[in-house]
């Protein structure tokens, strides 16, 4: 089990993240919540995705921000800024994965954690 945690406000990073990427247009939000799958290094991913490498960098850029700005938390590692194809951004408790639309197609990610709940962001038009 794991024991790790950088915060007491994770729920309040998800909603941070899900809303950062929102009012950016990412696209097909999902939040999996990973606490009960037993194997699972953090307790939940954001996933999104977007049609271009400048909408993913700039998707990533407000993630920041707003965690920084709402939540009062850095980022203990980020991932994936040089070719901007797929930005893992690790909050420790939430990790947050920024593609562009092909390479979320590709990894399939949310396909490898089939058995954690999954929350989908409406998309608003």
């Amino acid at each position: 089990m794991r024991v790790r945690h950088q915060t007491d406000n994770t729920e309040q990073i998800v909603a941070t993240v899900v809303e950062a990427m929102d009012s950016i247009k990412g696209k097909e939000i999902v939040t999996l919540d990973l606490r009960e799958t037993g194997s699972a290094v953090t307790d939940y991913f954001v996933i999104c995705h977007a049609a271009s490498k400048t909408q993913v960098d700039a998707i990533a850029d407000k993630v920041l921000d707003e965690v920084r700005d709402q939540c009062g938390v850095k980022p203990y590692h980020i991932e994936g800024r040089d070719n901007t194809e797929w930005i893992l951004i690790d909050f420790v408790d939430v990790v947050v994965h920024v593609f562009l639309q092909s390479a979320r197609k590709y990894y399939q990610l949310e396909e490898l954690w089939a058995d954690a709940e999954r929350i989908v962001k409406e998309e608003n038009n």
